[in-house]
């Protein structure tokens, strides 16, 4: 036998029994991207590799160590993307979508790292991302904020996440604070572990992002970025926790949380959980001010977030916050019982389909002994099966059988089937 091809290490199927549960949250993130005002973009999941290595920076573990990249057959570099705004960015700039106007985008769909897979962190993984272009006030700030609380609350995670804050300033204000906490940390270099020395003449900013214990009060008392913003960026800052005071929504001003890319600017934050275990955050977002003219446009204001699909299905599921008519469970099995009834059957479920848009119904396929189909039916997961067989044809009806409840078959008449599945199905007693 020829072995077995197997899916790459860190890319995952995604199987009909978890389907259901990324589509109910695509569905209510689709929703209220609408009911906000969001188009969505849809940009190839390839691109130029300059593009990443002038958006991200060629000293980042992404270009260096993580991205997928390549030279096709006409020897270009090209690179599986590995994240959604840079290519935002292109598409918009390309498109001539950025000149002398607004935009507010979103999009989904997967990117692309080579990391150490782990539970809800994967090689393919899934992304939602929000980006909006020319609007420079706090007030778009604390829109997508605001736009993703509510997500929370739509999907019920708002108990069981917190946003943290913070104002990185201007570039000016952060290269100047860049100085000051090298100087800190070099008079700290016997503490500084291997990774951050690494990152203190490419990134220094980045080992304030340090998760390593031994380093903890060195970072506690390194100097704080927000004690070195300039004046517009701390009206900015004051301006958007005033708007999230206002709105009830509670936040945590967090002096570590940085983002180490140069466009990068004043405003960011992040929605954090512990319901998984050790902390793990959920959306990462900021304003990006510089990435537009980075990418060879006109300086252009931005500010976005991305949110990890798997990350937020395992939160869901973990809580058990998805609805049980989300999970994609059948409505019925239609179970024609002879050979006899098969074409009979078929025709009736296109009937009751085209009667009750919103049915999920299944047809028996493939015969087998009355017992085998019984069988089927229950192992389908569906509330009812609808019998056909010889009486019924004569009598134009259908048997009706409880899968999951201890309640006595019953005919019902064909011509009225439809009205009567639906007030069942709405929990309506039978008549």
């Amino acid at each position: 036998m020829s072995k077995k091809i197997q899916a790459i290490r860190g890319m995952n199927d995604l199987l009909p029994d978890q389907s259901p549960l990324w589509q109910y949250f695509e569905g209510q993130v689709r929703a209220l991207m609408g009911r906000y005002g969001y188009d969505e973009i849809r940009t190839p999941i390839v691109e130029q590799t300059a593009l990443f290595k002038r958006s991200i920076g060629e000293v980042t573990d992404i270009v260096e160590k993580e991205m997928y990249t390549f030279e096709d057959r006409n020897g270009d570099s090209l690179t599986l993307r590995p994240e959604g705004t840079a290519s935002c960015v292109r598409a918009a700039l390309e498109h001539g979508l950025l000149h002398n106007q607004t935009q507010r985008l979103w999009y989904q769909g997967p990117m692309f790292r080579h990391e150490r897979p782990q539970k809800g962190r994967y090689r393919q993984f899934h992304q939602v991302g929000v980006e909006c272009f020319g609007l420079e006030g706090p007030d778009i700030d604390a829109e997508l904020i605001l736009l993703s609380a509510r997500l929370w609350k739509q999907l019920g995670l708002f108990e069981h996440v917190t946003l943290e804050l913070n104002s990185l300033g201007s570039p000016e204000a952060r290269s100047a604070y860049r100085d000051k906490l090298v100087s800190y940390f070099e008079a700290h270099l016997d503490v500084l572990d291997e990774d951050s020395r690494r990152r203190l003449t490419t990134n220094p900013l980045r080992i304030l992002d340090s998760k390593n214990p031994d380093m903890a009060a060195m970072l506690a008392d390194a100097p704080r970025l927000m004690d070195h913003l300039d004046e517009a960026s701390k009206d900015h800052f004051e301006r958007l926790t005033a708007m999230l005071d206002a709105a009830g929504i509670a936040y945590v001003v967090n002096p570590r949380l940085v983002r180490g890319l140069d466009y990068y600017t004043r405003t960011v934050f992040e929605w954090t959980t512990t319901a998984l275990g050790s902390q793990g955050t959920v959306c990462a977002g900021g304003r990006f001010d510089g990435l537009v003219e980075q990418l060879g446009g006109k300086p252009v204001p931005a500010v976005g977030f991305a949110m990890g699909i798997e990350h937020l299905v395992l939160l869901l599921d973990t809580l058990d916050l998805v609805p049980d008519e989300a999970r994609g469970e059948l409505d019925v099995y239609l179970l024609p019982m002879d050979e006899a009834a098969e074409p009979a059957a078929l025709l009736l479920a296109e009937r009751l389909r085209e009667a009750m848009p919103e049915l999920r119904a299944q047809l028996h396929c493939g015969g087998g002994s009355f017992k085998s189909r019984i069988k089927k039916a229950d192992k389908s997961g569906a509330r009812l099966a609808l019998l056909l067989g010889e009486d019924e044809l004569a009598e134009n009806a259908v048997t009706l059988k409880f899968l999951r409840e201890d309640r006595e078959q019953q005919r019902l008449e064909q011509a009225t089937l439809a009205e009567t599945l639906t007030s069942l199905l709405a929990g309506e007693p039978l008549a």
